[in-house]
């Protein structure tokens, strides 16, 4: 789906991630790749201080060019190859950290890239938003309630029914629940819940991947599906029923079948998206054909977002060691399915 040759390259705001990971690191990498030139006008909103550290770790040859918001359609000329468009959303910047380590400011810091980044998103000033990881620990350090990037944007935009779709290879998987620990997460599975998941997955072929009838795949929760009952009775009882109501609306969604099976028939062809009932069933497969190229994408957002598969790897933060391929991807995917503004 490459962009076509008449079309202007979407602006696409790349939020740093916390400055305590991998996040500058990968984007560093990223913007020296011709790929994410070829398709977009990224720019990066971060801290010029962190970035200028890293850029002297790495031996980065970008030149930074520093603007702020309200002035990006107005400066496009200075977001080409070679440099390193930053807008500073800090409030203050930030003292020495370690690297590697959760706190609160670092936290904090990536919470206001987010904030300006939806900003500038919901402005128009730029088509979609990618973002580098954060880590969970320093963000509730720093005063956030919510346990991730999705449940994050989604308050900030005001979305109430949104979900988690990762991608990769020839894999799309959306996720019924996600951060829930596997004791909870049977109580957690509804029929409002799975429904919404299947209508989110539906959508999302058709708004964002021109697929006029998609076709859904639903995973079962237990092994065989439950067996009838004999291993279970959420699919009799929950998702079944679920799936039906799904076909009544007019979808094309077929299931609940065993996750053993489903994924490798979706391998296959057979299926164009496919619902998971929680986040190891689908990041399993997903991960064992595509690690380190995957890309998250939120949907339901009146907002474009695409993100990492992975997290902010403290173990190897500040070592030079971490590979982009997931960014170019997230932002690689973001830029052909931006809108024109």
């Amino acid at each position: 789906m490459p962009i076509s040759p008449t079309r202007s390259k979407p602006f696409l705001a790349i939020t740093m991630g916390d400055p305590a990971g991998i996040g500058p690191e990968i984007i560093l990498k990223a913007l020296a790749s011709p790929m994410v030139w070829r398709e977009c006008r990224p720019i990066v909103v971060g801290s010029v201080p962190v970035f200028k550290k890293e850029m002297e770790r790495l031996g980065s040859s970008l030149k930074i060019v520093s603007f702020s918001g309200a002035h990006i359609s107005n400066n496009q000329k200075l977001v080409v190859k070679g440099r390193l468009p930053i807008l500073d959303s800090l409030k203050k910047p930030l003292g020495r950290f370690p690297m590697g380590k959760a706190r609160r400011e670092t936290g904090a810091a990536s919470l206001q890239c987010i904030d300006t980044a939806v900003h500038l998103a919901q402005s128009q000033c730029v088509a979609g938003i990618v973002t580098a990881p954060i880590n969970k620990e320093a963000i509730h350090l720093a005063g956030c309630t919510h346990p991730g990037h999705t449940e994050l944007l989604a308050a900030l935009t005001k979305t109430k029914n949104f979900g988690m779709m990762l991608m990769g290879g020839p894999l799309k998987i959306l996720f019924v629940t996600t951060h829930l620990s596997i004791r909870t997460m049977p109580a957690a599975l509804t029929t409002k819940g799975i429904f919404n998941a299947i209508q989110l997955a539906h959508r999302a072929m058709r708004q964002h991947f021109q697929i006029a009838r998609p076709r859904v795949g639903v995973a079962a929760l237990n092994p065989h599906a439950g067996e009838h009952g004999l291993f279970g009775n959420e699919e009799q009882r929950i998702i079944a029923p679920t799936i039906l109501k799904a076909k009544h609306a007019g979808m094309r969604v077929s299931g609940p079948w065993p996750a053993d099976t489903l994924f490798g028939a979706a391998v296959r062809g057979d299926y164009d998206v496919v619902v998971a009932m929680y986040h190891d069933q689908g990041l399993i497969p997903l991960k064992t054909i595509a690690f380190g190229q995957c890309i998250n994408m939120t949907v339901g957002l009146p907002i474009l977002r695409t993100s990492v598969d992975h997290g902010t790897a403290y173990d190897i933060a500040g070592k030079g060691k971490a590979d982009p391929l997931s960014l170019i991807q997230a932002i690689t995917l973001a830029a052909r399915l931006a809108r024109p503004l």
